[in-house]
Formats: structure tokens, C-alpha cells, sequence
């Protein structure tokens, strides 16, 4: 059975991008435009994978991930996916509970590979 991953992104075309690149590697695809976004897609949704953007509007993806991992959901692997590359910004998603880490503009096989590395 195919994998279901949660995109979360504010940008459509970076959505697009994602949706296409998953999809050719057998991923099935949700997506939201951000943290709150998801958080509602969550409710009714457990996908083995989220990626998400972090600057975004009404809830970053600090925030989101923060709120997963305090609603318990320790299991599903989270990869940041964004244009920031600082070492404070990644420790600060490592604290929040990501498990990894991508910079935009991603490379597909990069991406997969990363993909790969957390879905067991």
C-alpha cells in the first residue's frame, strides 16, 4: 500500500512541485497551506510523513511541529522542507521534534533519498 505524506506549504507552486516529485515515486499526497491547515487535516488524516515549510502565515512550521509532537504523535517522521539553512533555525526544529532537514530548492533524488532514510 502507498505511503501517504502531508505536504504543508504556503506556496502553491511549491506544492505543485512536491505533489508532482512524490507522486512519480509512489507517494500518496495531502496537502495544506499551513500549520493550521494541517493541524485540521491531522484530525482526520495519519499520514506516515509530513513535510513542511517553516515561514508561513498563522501558524509557522515551529509551531506545527511543536503541536504534533505535544499531541503525542511521536511515531510519524517530520522533514523541514525550506529556504532557511541557519544552524539555530535547524536546532530549533530538532528541539521542536523534527526528524530532518531539506533546503529549497530541493533535488527530486535528494528529497527521495531523504524520504527513504525515515520511512522504514
Amino acid at each position: 500500500m502507498a505511503k501517504t505524506i502531508l505536504t504543508v506549504d504556503d506556496s502553491p507552486s511549491m506544492r505543485m512541485l512536491l505533489r508532482a516529485a512524490l507522486t512519480d515515486l509512489g507517494y500518496e499526497i495531502e496537502e495544506a497551506e499551513d500549520g493550521v491547515h494541517a493541524l485540521e487535516k491531522l484530525e482526520g488524516l495519519t499520514p506516515d510523513l509530513m513535510i513542511t515549510d517553516i515561514n508561513m502565515p498563522r501558524m509557522d512550521g515551529f509551531g506545527l511541529i511543536e503541536t504534533v509532537r505535544g499531541n503525542g504523535c511521536r511515531e510519524m517522521p517530520i522533514l523541514v522542507l525550506t529556504t532557511e539553512s541557519s544552524d539555530e533555525k535547524k536546532q530549533r526544529a530538532r528541539s521542536a521534534g523534527a526528524t530532518g532537514w531539506i533546503v529549497k530548492p530541493f533535488q527530486p533524488d535528494k528529497l527521495a533519498a531523504a524520504i527513504r532514510r525515515v520511512l522504514h
